[in-house]
């Protein structure tokens, strides 16, 4: 285990039923099967699943945690992590997909876009390495890049000239006859 650099075990986002949204698990000491993740989330959501409280210590990790709407994101640690660091992580991945998704963070519009959460997610974690704690950054990274649209400027110069190609084509039009 690397001790200078913060880790991160999951990144997990759960709906308000307590079915899987989004989650990622990063290294883990022994390969987790899909049931044992399930147990797991299930669990957590079962400790979790009022509002109130956003850092728990459940089997064996630490797990920091935000309602939203209907949704629940967490950020899961090793029992020995910094909870604040975690805790940062958490709320500037929030803040980041609160961004790109307009203040509508609720399980329709992250479904709907789960492609830029996706992405936020792996600009803020790096194979379980924290990489970036600023939203606007991280929100920045990944929005979708604007149509390029050239700037057409309109003056007297190039109406001038429009008017000069269609007389010019007028008068050849004339000549043919």
């Amino acid at each position: 285990m690397n001790l200078s650099l913060y880790s991160v075990s999951a990144f997990i986002i759960l709906d308000s039923e307590g079915h899987r949204v989004l989650a990622k698990y990063y290294r883990t000491k022994e390969p987790q099967s899909q049931k044992d993740q399930r147990t797991f989330e299930k669990g957590l959501w079962q400790k979790t699943k009022k509002p109130g409280g956003d850092v728990i210590l459940f089997d064996g990790h630490l797990a920091v945690f935000r309602h939203s709407l209907d949704l629940i994101f967490y950020v899961i640690g090793g029992p020995t992590e910094n909870e604040i660091m975690l805790y940062t992580v958490l709320t500037a991945l929030f803040d980041a997909v609160s961004l790109l998704l307009r203040n509508q963070v609720e399980k329709r519009a992250v479904l709907e876009n789960l492609d830029l959460v996706l992405l936020c997610l792996d600009e803020t974690i790096d194979d379980g390495i924290i990489v970036e704690t600023d939203s606007t950054t991280i929100a920045s990274r990944v929005s979708r890049p604007k149509a390029d649209t050239t700037e057409i400027v309109i003056n007297e110069q190039t109406l001038m000239s429009a008017y000069q190609t269609v007389r010019e084509k007028v008068q050849q039009r004339i000549q043919q006859l």
